[in-house]
């Protein structure tokens, strides 16, 4: 499936348990490494919209980084800025088949895509 992505991190064991497991169900997901390859406002902003949440949903609030830019309580597209502007963000793993999204928190939440 050329629509299949994964927003992978290798780092993050929640991405890898994921990914390992779509490949398992015979899926072989493009692999976006999103920390290299920074997803812009827009990008996130469609993901979003996949995913059918808000921003305060997909951004990392137990980061240190998250604290620091005193990001608690900012508007969305305040939220989505610093999500394009600091990668590190943004909650993974998350996989998007054609026009829907899932993060993969549990892994095998994913699996309602297909």
């Amino acid at each position: 499936m050329s629509d299949l992505s994964i927003y992978h991190n290798p780092r993050c064991s929640k991405s890898r348990q994921t990914l390992k497991l779509l490949e398992e169900k015979g899926h072989k997901p493009a692999i976006i490494l999103y920390l290299k390859d920074s997803p812009g406002a827009s990008e996130i902003k469609n993901l979003l919209e996949k995913l059918g949440i808000n921003a305060a949903q997909l951004i990392r609030r137990k980061e240190a980084l998250y604290k620091e830019l005193g990001l608690k309580g900012k508007a969305d597209d305040a939220l989505i800025q610093a999500m394009a502007d600091h990668p590190k963000l943004i909650e993974r793993p998350i996989v998007v088949l054609g026009e829907k999204a899932k993060i993969g928190r549990p892994p095998e939440g994913v699996l309602d895509l297909f």
